[in-house]
């Protein structure tokens, strides 16, 4: 977790007003060399998923750690590219992962000859009518994890991702059929809500990929993915990067010799890199109350003036972030507190679990003009951050050596109608 103490919050709260994410320069780059020695020296390589936040600043940290990119949309291929991350797939330096093409994707994957990772069996056929003629690699559904909540589902049954493991001999013959060489298998299982069962499920997924080898026999690397756990709450447990660095080595032992030619590793870090390095910082409105009646006990809101347009895992998984107060409620004695947005939603609490019941917080009770903290918002914030309601999106700033950057701006209504249009068709 971040040390409150170290930035003059109230003073950029003033300068580019609340809400606004504040990222830590030198946490984010600790964590991308973190994964980069975990990779150092060895057949393993580090793939920065950048859906969890595609801000330039955070590219910019990940290229210079030397880790690729899992692009999963045309724009976030060209965005990487932007950021100067290669083209091409000798070696695959971004590889775009998807169940479907959408908008320029396709287009953009021919174009700029970027490895697909196929998640569904129809994208051969699109590939192949579309005239791309590189290699591919397949997105497999082993039959089994989920992520840090239930609703994650990154792979079993109710998961839309990759191929069914039993369906893959039918899509071998696909690419075969069209002429794409398989270079490459890749699976998620996500972090799951221990850091146990992380460590089991990849365990696991080595012995799906041990059997998938034999039929497969250009592939020169396996994508164990699967992020690496973050703590959200302050008493969690770090993961072992150490540990996980041998587990990444054996496995790449184990496929190696199970292929008979040596198979590179890549390991996808997911939100580690990026979820603790920022804090989203909101204004303090209003604390309010409700009576307890015959419907059910009655709570203490704080009220900020940021909501789930700005962070909606809490609102969208019951996803728990730690909650700080700044201000002159930060000295008071805890009392149970419900945190909520501004949005004309009931589903707008910052303090919910997975079963959408409000959990209220122990915090300091706030007064107006205080300022509150929702910690580790450096992974889905910015990054899942809308229009809705046609308020625009909060600021971000960058804090560096003591310097406050103001990477980016918050829109403005002009940015929020820019693509409104009345043309003819």
């Amino acid at each position: 977790m971040l040390d409150l103490t170290t930035y003059p919050l109230e003073t950029l709260a003033r300068q580019v007003g609340t809400p606004f994410f504040l990222y830590d320069g030198a946490m984010l780059r600790a964590r991308m060399a973190e994964v980069a020695a975990a990779t150092e020296g060895t057949s393993l390589h580090g793939r920065y998923a950048m859906k969890a936040n595609s801000a330039r600043y955070v590219l910019d940290a990940a290229r210079e750690a030397g880790l690729w990119i899992d692009a999963v949309s045309g724009n976030e291929v060209e965005r990487a590219m932007r950021a100067g991350f290669a083209a091409g797939h000798e070696p695959p330096t971004i590889m775009f992962t998807a169940d479907v093409f959408r908008d320029n994707a396709l287009g953009t994957v021919v174009q700029h000859d970027i490895l697909p990772n196929i998640g569904s069996p129809g994208m051969i056929r699109e590939l192949h009518e579309a005239g791309y003629q590189g290699p591919i690699a397949i997105r497999v559904n082993p039959g089994f994890g989920h992520g840090h909540v239930e609703a994650c589902d990154t792979g079993g049954p109710s998961s839309k991702h990759g191929i069914w493991y039993e369906d893959i001999d039918d899509v071998a013959a696909l690419a075969k059929s069209a002429g794409f060489s398989v270079v490459g298998l890749h699976a998620h299982v996500g972090t799951g809500p221990q850091i146990g069962e992380f460590d089991f499920n990849m365990r696991r997924l080595v012995g799906v990929f041990d059997d998938l080898l034999q039929r497969f026999p250009d592939v020169a690397s396996v994508n164990l993915g699967g992020g690496i756990p973050h703590p959200y709450r302050f008493e969690g447990q770090a993961y072992d990067l150490g540990g996980y660095r041998t587990l990444m080595l054996e496995a790449a032992s184990t496929l190696s010799e199970s292929a008979g030619h040596p198979v590179a590793i890549e390991i996808e870090p997911g939100r580690y890199p990026v979820a603790g390095m920022a804090i989203l910082v909101a204004r303090v409105t209003d604390v309010k109350e409700t009576r307890t009646n015959e419907k059910g006990s009655g709570h203490r809101f704080v009220m900020v003036d940021a909501g789930f347009n700005d962070l909606i895992r809490p609102a969208m998984y019951g996803s728990y972030h730690e909650i700080s107060v700044v201000g002159r409620g930060a000295s008071k004695t805890p009392e149970p507190l419900v945190v909520a947005g501004p949005l004309c939603e009931s589903g707008d609490v910052f303090t919910r679990d997975d079963q959408e019941l409000l959990v209220p917080r122990a915090l300091g009770r706030p007064e107006p003009g205080d300022l509150l903290v929702v910690h580790d918002a450096g992974a889905y914030g910015a990054a899942m951050s809308s229009n809705y309601v046609s308020m625009g999106r909060a600021a971000q700033v960058a804090w560096d050596d003591g310097h406050a950057t103001l990477i980016a701006r918050r829109e403005t209504l002009d940015d929020v109608l820019r693509q409104e249009c009345a043309e003819a068709l």
